[in-house]
């Protein structure tokens, strides 16, 4: 069976998944209650493995290995850090060669033919992380789902969801509220 390529991202109402460069994984207008992350923990655990572009996983790494020995952070943070730190990741960079925790690097030119190979030869879902990546996933048909948190707040400017926004027919899969108002939708990408 063929793998599926999952596109999960907090997103503002307005389509927005930062509202400054840089925001290091999450901006003041992201509500992630303890709620949200155990969530986002389940899903985490669930994935056979996650594909991240250079950005979110620089974001990434250090924060969550290092999380998962923080006796000052609360049990669901290290316990994401034991997720992602030990989940099978695959890092797709123009510029980095290397990466640790169990993360494979990939790259060049043909960056989206070797994912798509990988999806051939896996099953399961593949978590995607980074608006590049999952562009470049759609342009090459290999974008399967949408896995959107999708937080209340109005940025007005910011990184959108995808670089060049694409026209998206989706099919709705499930949805979920949860505290503050953020609401999660799972789409297929028709």
């Amino acid at each position: 069976m063929t793998a599926r390529f999952v596109y999960w991202m907090n997103v503002s109402v307005d389509g927005y998944i930062e509202r400054d460069s840089g925001e290091d994984g999450g901006g003041d207008w992201m509500l992630i209650t303890e709620e949200l992350h155990r969530e986002f923990n389940s899903r985490a655990q669930a994935l056979t493995m996650m594909v991240q572009g250079r950005a979110v996983y620089e974001i990434m790494d250090p924060f969550w290995p290092n999380a998962r020995s923080d006796s000052s952070l609360p049990d669901y943070l290290r316990e994401y850090g034991e997720i992602w730190t030990n989940k099978p990741k695959v890092l797709v960079s123009r510029t980095r060669t290397t990466a640790d925790h169990n993360t494979r690097v990939i790259g060049g030119d043909d960056a989206i033919t070797q994912l798509a190979e990988l999806r051939a030869d896996s099953d399961g879902d593949i978590g995607v992380g980074g608006a590049t990546l999952a562009t470049e996933l759609h342009r090459a048909h290999l974008l399967d789902e949408l896995l959107l948190f999708i937080h209340p707040a109005w940025l007005g400017r910011g990184r959108p969801l995808f670089n060049d926004p694409p026209q998206l027919t989706l099919d709705l899969l499930e949805h979920r509220l949860f505290e503050g108002g953020v609401a999660m939708h799972r789409y297929a990408v028709a």
